[in-house]
């Protein structure tokens, strides 16, 4: 190829570039008004109400994940010994680089942008049974979080998605590792389930010398048929953003690459 002609190609790229990032910027832009909007009427829809943190006993399935979490914790040790072979979350999910930095805050990724990534789950095949039952599940991962680290204020996507954290490897000062939703201060527990609304502004402190880890799960919030029609019209759009098409292509490619 020509000089010129390669300056052409590599205007072209730029052009194409910019337009992306365009489109990105408004995609995102339109999706949090979109969101905003409609987060009064997701939360008259809730058949679970709309609290910052909610009592575990709503959702049978945290008994369950709460009996068997040593059996989780056994496979996450046997993951923990190959922890440089994990993923910073900004690896994955290049929209969370405000928040992710460096490699302090990893994911081991069961289910993400609507994969199921069938080496993870073979890897720890007890977990990926317990989280399989859950329903309506969307996401599952392990969270792992490195001594000393903060994750900046942020917000979830969706009042339809709940969120619930089980305390798989806590600090022994529990007081300086927790997490701040709305105005309540949460900490982890070993083998004990913290279920929020992740829409609530919410960062998380770990002011210790020790690695935090619990196992992350999204699922579809309880609601009347309305809100479920809404949610998943949503959902479904969603999935076509860069949000979801970037970190699905990152996901599968770490995932051919490990």
């Amino acid at each position: 190829m020509s000089v010129r002609g390669s300056v052409t190609q590599d205007r072209a790229v730029g052009k194409l570039q910019r337009l992306r990032n365009f489109r990105r910027r408004h995609v995102k832009k339109f999706g949090k008004n979109f969101i905003r909007g409609n987060a009064d009427f997701i939360a008259s829809q809730s058949l679970v109400g709309s609290p910052p943190v909610f009592s575990n006993e709503i959702f049978p399935f945290v008994a369950e994940l709460e009996k068997s979490w040593k059996i989780i914790r056994q496979e996450l040790d046997e993951v923990l010994k190959e922890r440089e072979l994990i993923p910073a979350f900004q690896q994955i999910s290049p929209d969370q680089k405000k928040i992710a930095i460096g490699d302090k805050w990893k994911t081991f990724i069961f289910y993400g942008f609507g994969t199921r990534i069938d080496k993870n789950c073979q890897k720890c095949p007890n977990t990926a049974r317990l989280i399989e039952a859950i329903p309506a599940l969307k996401t599952a991962w392990f969270s792992i979080l490195s001594p000393g680290y903060h994750v900046p204020a942020h917000r979830g996507v969706t009042k339809g998605i709940v969120r619930t954290h089980l305390g798989l490897k806590i600090p022994a000062d529990r007081e300086n590792c927790y997490m701040r939703v709305g105005r309540e201060k949460c900490m982890w527990e070993e083998g004990k389930c913290l279920t929020f609304d992740d829409t609530f502004d919410h960062e998380v402190f770990n002011n210790t010398v020790e690695e935090r880890v619990v196992l992350l799960i999204d699922f579809e919030r309880p609601m009347k048929w309305p809100g479920r029609a809404l949610n998943a019209v949503f959902l479904r759009l969603i999935t076509w953003t860069a949000y979801v098409q970037d970190g699905k292509k990152n996901l599968m490619a770490w995932n051919k690459n490990t």
